[in-house]
């Protein structure tokens, strides 16, 4: 029987990653959940050994906030940082093939058991409505013209979901809530300065799983993006960025075990759910937190 493992941030840490593919079973099918490069020592290896993997049939990769800078940065609209780990791939000779192929990945994944997301969702957000604004996103990444988008990406307002948004805002509020959030109000307001744990946001802002009416919440989510959390599972998602890039754990999560043990989700008041972790050492990385 295949089985099926969501993995959460690699961020250039091509050792790691193939440990971590060596410990799964063989003929595992792999769903890395977004920051496939950047800030690890070799983002070039670890995206062409990605890439080929999916081409393979053997993963696919969602996109996460590093990866949008990358495609930001192939596009000259956006500058390198002191820390970014992504120059060998703009300086290499299959560039383009790699940059096509990042843009043509997903931006959330659902069996309609369990979603998978890089950071998170919103509560207004049902399951449906997720997938759908997702693919909007997509939509705009493919596109020949795909690199107006881009231009437009990047900004921390609109931060409150309206179904009436259009245009790049509302493309620009879909990109931010799928590869940044991490604190929101209540209601969905979301901020984007705070990224340590669950009870550093500001006043009035919670984590955004813990709002109380989410839409989502009858179905399991996992995600990546919140490296400072480790392995969390509360309410009803699980994070699996361990830190890998910062001197913690690549981590694996068997999605055919959690919808095994968890055939309805979550029950009654039952917080946390009962999930199978596999997990590697990460990279030592000279500035880890």
């Amino acid at each position: 029987m295949t089985r099926v493992f969501a993995i959460g941030d690699v961020q250039g840490c091509l050792r790691p990653l193939n440990q971590l593919i060596r410990k799964l079973p063989q003929g595992s099918k792999l769903i890395f959940l977004g920051d496939l490069v950047n800030r690890g020592p070799d983002s070039l290896g670890a995206l062409r050994r990605l890439k080929q993997l999916q081409e393979d049939g053997v993963a696919e990769c969602l996109l996460g906030n590093h990866d949008l800078n990358l495609l930001a940065c192939d596009a000259g609209l956006r500058d390198t940082k002191p820390l970014d780990t992504i120059d060998d791939i703009l300086a290499a000779p299959d560039r383009r093939e790699l940059i096509d192929w990042l843009r043509y990945r997903p931006m959330a994944l659902s069996n309609g058991k369990v979603l998978l997301v890089h950071a998170g969702v919103l509560p207004q957000w049902s399951l449906k409505r997720t997938l759908s604004l997702a693919h909007e996103v997509e939509t705009a990444l493919r596109h020949k013209k795909y690199r107006d988008f881009l231009a437009q990406m990047y900004g921390n307002t609109p931060n409150y979901w309206d179904p009436t948004l259009n245009g790049f805002d509302r493309l620009r509020l879909i990109t931010n809530t799928l590869t940044r959030i991490r604190f929101c109000t209540p209601e969905g307001e979301m901020e984007f300065k705070s990224k340590e744990g669950l009870e550093s946001g500001p006043a009035g802002y919670i984590p955004w799983f813990e709002t109380p009416n989410r839409k989502t919440k009858s179905i399991p989510i996992v995600f990546g993006h919140w490296s400072t959390l480790g392995l969390l599972n509360h309410q009803g998602v699980i994070g699996i960025d361990t830190g890998c890039v910062w001197g913690g754990t690549l981590t694996a999560i068997d999605l055919d075990h959690l919808e095994t043990m968890n055939p309805k989700g979550l029950v009654g008041d039952r917080q946390s759910l009962v999930i199978k972790a596999i997990s590697v050492a990460g990279y030592d990385h000279p500035l880890r937190m």
